[in-house]
């Protein structure tokens, strides 16, 4: 179940979060739940995939924004780093910056259930 105990032990800045929800925890939950239905995170494996760095960086890029607007930061940091890579279009394999956000935003989405 989803609460701020919750999100504190997934590692998310909760305090911060709220402050940008104006203390609103239900409105912050309903974000979450919209996030982890995001569908930059598939564009971002299918860019990656497709070797199509600018379509992978504007996913990425979209995804920054939300996550670190929720201060969801377990989800954010590989977000992030993968971000800042691909702005370069670093020619690396992305798979385990892909892998650290699936397994992460899963470990969300349980905490939804």
């Amino acid at each position: 179940m989803l609460t701020i105990d919750a999100l504190k032990q997934f590692g998310a800045d909760t305090d911060d979060a709220l402050t940008r929800c104006m203390g609103n925890e239900a409105f912050y939950f309903k974000l979450i739940g919209k996030v982890v239905e995001d569908k930059n995170f598939k564009a971002l494996e299918e860019a990656i995939a497709e070797k199509d760095l600018d379509a992978a960086f504007e996913a990425a890029h979209s995804l920054k924004g939300v996550l670190g607007n929720l201060s969801l930061t377990p989800i954010f940091e590989p977000v992030n780093e993968i971000t800042e890579l691909l702005r370069n279009r670093s020619d690396i394999d992305y798979t385990p910056y892909l892998q650290k956000i699936s397994e992460k935003r899963d470990e969300l989405i349980g905490l939804l259930a």
